[in-house]
């Protein structure tokens, strides 16, 4: 069996032309001859088709991504046979959040709120229906012409009703943590808060045109993620309204149990912002600000090694437990 190329056909799909490549799959803009729709297959990479762990993960998400039926999510769709791995989803026109953002680095303050309570809408779908996406991140945010969200990529979303989770993209996740919450670097599985925790990392920014802790190397992001406190947002944009900024803080509490206690929550928040009661989150300051800048590299060095020993522990006894 070869890799394939647009032109060709895949049962009842004709391939157009390549989306994208990881490199773990390539995505396709296909043709379905049964319908005349224009769908997108995810087709893996011939060498991890005889990889058992791999095909259970891969027909993990496809089970997912099928029991799924919300409008801020994309639909994946059921062939009527398949011939080898492949999921078929969707086509959604748009553009990924990552492109608004590299184009508007700060979002108008009424398009971001819009857009992330969007996002909690189908986080409160997704989290009623027993799944955790837990890769919430720009890139995987689609947004179509008419401004409406759709939340792709279920590679490494959690199935609360079952043991096991997906994994399908560790070395990207691993490799960029900025909307990661502070237990999945510690590789702990996280829950319905972690998601929360991520849409409060893309609110802000969206709003700040920074992530929540912009340092120069991922080690040093990773450490203050769970020791430190983000810089307020309004701190760096004035015009933020303080509930705004209030909400914001709350989605990114490095305890889970001091965040929203739902996505629900989330996004009445941000709907209703006279409800939101002002805290003293915004006043406080990581204790390492008042550190010189010897000791805190070396408290760099030091809590990303510990960090970094507890996630490779949490990963070797998730494979173990996978395989």
């Amino acid at each position: 069996m070869a890799e394939l190329a647009p032109g060709q056909r895949l049962d009842q799909y004709e391939l157009v032309a390549e989306l994208a490549r990881s490199g773990m799959a390539t995505l396709y803009r296909a043709i379905d001859h049964e319908s005349g729709r224009t769908v997108v297959l995810k087709i893996p990479h011939l060498q991890f088709e005889s990889d058992i762990a791999f095909h259970e993960r891969f027909l993990r998400e496809e089970a997912i991504g099928q029991r799924l039926d919300h409008p801020a999510i994309v639909k994946v769709l059921t062939p009527k046979s398949k011939s080898r791995m492949y999921i078929a989803m969707e086509y959604v026109q748009g553009q990924p959040l990552r492109e608004w953002l590299r184009r508007t680095p700060q979002l108008p303050i009424d398009t971001a709120v819009a857009l992330a309570i969007q996002i909690a809408d189908a986080l409160v779908y997704l989290h009623a229906h027993d799944v955790v996406h837990r890769d919430l991140k720009p890139e995987n945010v689609m947004i179509t012409p008419y401004e409406r969200v759709k939340l792709m990529d279920f590679g490494i979303a959690l199935d609360t009703t079952q043991r096991k989770m997906t994994w399908g993209k560790l070395s990207q996740t691993f490799g960029t943590p900025d909307y990661m919450a502070p237990e999945q670097l510690k590789g702990q599985r996280g829950d319905a808060r972690t998601d929360i925790y991520s849409l409060g990392a893309m609110l802000y920014e969206m709003l700040t045109g920074v992530v929540p802790f912009p340092h120069d190397n991922v080690y040093a992001s990773m450490h203050a993620k769970g020791a430190e406190d983000p810089t307020p947002p309004r701190q760096i944009r004035p015009e933020i309204p303080p509930a705004l900024e209030e909400t914001v803080l709350h989605a990114l509490e490095r305890d889970p149990a001091k965040r929203q206690e739902s996505a629900f929550q989330l996004r009445e928040e941000l709907a209703h912002p006279d409800s939101v009661i002002i805290t003293g989150r915004a006043a406080r300051q990581p204790d390492t600000h008042r550190l010189s800048t010897g000791a805190r590299t070396w408290l760099t060095v030091v809590g990303w090694a510990a960090a970094g020993a507890a996630f490779i522990l949490g990963f070797v006894v998730l494979v173990h437990v996978l395989r």
